[in-house]
């Protein structure tokens, strides 16, 4: 029975690293998600059938996958602009987990007047304070997506002092048990507050425009506390399946600061997101409007067209509008690309889910990088409902907060088409340049109905007034 479980974890542990590799190419996507389901399945049928783990547990076992079932079928429903907030849920399920995993075990081992090993000791304290802590901060976050708390940093006196002395607090508490545990065991709930606690002030200072950062973070601490759970159970599945969600995740939140040119520190501890103008004459310069017919005139006579997608078009779902968009400029020989940066939208390659759901080739999502050098011979940049991602006070404002971040070179396109609701300023908080171009037309209102309207124009239909 030994040999079959470990043989079962064996190939569960390898179609993780091969989903991994797979889900990396669009091309073998799927085939990485149903290895990753495999995966699971079969490391949870390893687990089921150890004796050890399911001896007079079968109703509790039951009762979570029923629960379990109850909570996960409404969160595989909800649309893919809510993909976000649902990510941050699942981090914050898997952080929970982890803590009471470990919130249990430590008690077994001092109620049951067992020896533990220091370094099982220290694995468990290190699950419990990263599990709880996720657990808070992806709320929190969540929360900020959900906008059931402002995306507005909030910000309060000596917040970093606070969160500093939280962290050293719980890390001295950890020091004690790991010393002595029977006899510091009253500690045990003092970390589990402070963990929380340090959780939701540590997320609610920064703004929605470090979210995706922050949701990758979040994965990187939830795959720890899953290694450190692993360590504490002996399981070397979840110390594999850990490290590698843990890893993915720092690396993400590492493409994620340097797509942003900013630090985790910064990030982390800085309240990034207040409002305030990008430059000095910004505000008082006024605006160019245009009508969808005006906007699909200009695109039907271009060459080069390219489209940056937005957060404002998630929210809109407008991406099939968006498509339609596509199929009738390219049925007259435009040339259409999308340009897709890294922290557009509120995770990772958000844009490029959405996208991919409209049926878009994904030969023309094309990375900033690929695409700027390309940016001054598009006859006509089409923003939709993106900020901060085209803003070009991030090239020269050095008082600007974005100064620095790389963005796409809309503002190097013969013409710029922006759609937007209104005037407001994106996540970062501060006034977008390209808007007050002279290059630059504003078509106001839904993304989705613009869109709409502008496809209909292409399509010959009446529309666009």
């Amino acid at each position: 029975m030994t040999l079959a479980i470990q043989l079962t974890y064996l190939v569960a542990t390898a179609l993780f690293i091969f989903s991994l590799k797979w889900m990396s190419d669009p091309k073998t996507a799927r085939r990485g998600v149903l290895a990753g389901v495999l995966g699971m399945a079969l490391a949870i049928a390893g687990t089921l059938i150890d004796p050890s783990v399911i001896a007079g547990n079968y109703k509790w076992i039951a009762l979570a996958v029923i629960l379990g079932t109850v909570i996960g079928i409404p969160l595989s429903l909800v649309p893919l602009t809510a993909v976000p907030q649902r990510t941050a849920l699942s981090h914050a399920f898997g952080g929970f987990a982890a803590g009471l995993v470990g919130t249990a075990k430590f008690y077994y081992f001092v109620r049951g007047g067992q020896e533990v090993p220091l370094f099982v000791i220290v694995a468990l304290c290190a699950e419990v304070l990263l599990g709880y802590l996720t657990f808070t901060g992806s709320l929190m976050a969540a929360g900020k997506l959900q906008e059931w708390l402002p995306s507005r940093p909030i910000i309060y006196k000596n917040q970093n002092l606070i969160n500093f002395t939280l962290l050293v607090a719980a890390v001295v508490c950890c020091g004690l048990l790991i010393y002595d545990a029977p006899r510091f065991a009253y500690l045990f709930p003092v970390v589990i507050v402070l963990a929380l606690l340090f959780g939701v002030l540590l997320i609610i200072p920064i703004g929605g425009a470090d979210m995706p950062t922050v949701i990758a973070l979040l994965n990187s601490y939830a795959g720890l506390s899953a290694v450190a759970m692993g360590f504490v159970l002996n399981n070397k599945l979840l110390i594999t399946a850990g490290a590698l969600d843990g890893s993915s995740g720092l690396i993400l939140s590492i493409i994620m600061c340097k797509a942003m040119n900013r630090s985790f520190a910064n990030v982390l501890f800085g309240a990034f997101g207040q409002v305030q103008a990008a430059g000095g004459e910004v505000e008082k310069r006024a605006v160019k409007s245009a009508t969808p017919r005006d906007a699909a005139e200009l695109m039907e006579h271009a060459g080069l067209v390219v489209i940056v997608p937005g957060y404002g078009m998630a929210v809109a779902q407008a991406q099939h509008r968006v498509r339609e968009i596509y199929d009738q400029l390219t049925k007259r020989g435009v040339s259409v690309k999308f340009a897709i940066h890294p922290v557009a939208g509120r995770m990772p390659g958000h844009m490029n889910v959405l996208l991919a759901e409209a049926d878009i080739p994904y030969e023309d999502l094309v990375e900033m990088d690929e695409i700027n050098p390309d940016m001054p011979q598009a006859d006509v940049c089409l923003v939709i409902g993106a900020n901060d991602v085209v803003n070009p006070a991030a090239l020269h404002n050095e008082k600007s907060p974005i100064y620095g971040m790389p963005i796409i070179n809309a503002h190097k396109a013969k013409a710029i088409l922006a759609i937007k609701r209104s005037m407001n300023p994106g996540f970062a908080g501060i006034e977008n340049e390209l808007y007050y171009d002279d290059k630059t037309l504003m078509v106001f209102g839904d993304a989705k109905a613009v869109t709409g309207e502008i496809a209909k124009c292409l399509a010959g239909e009446e529309g666009g007034r």
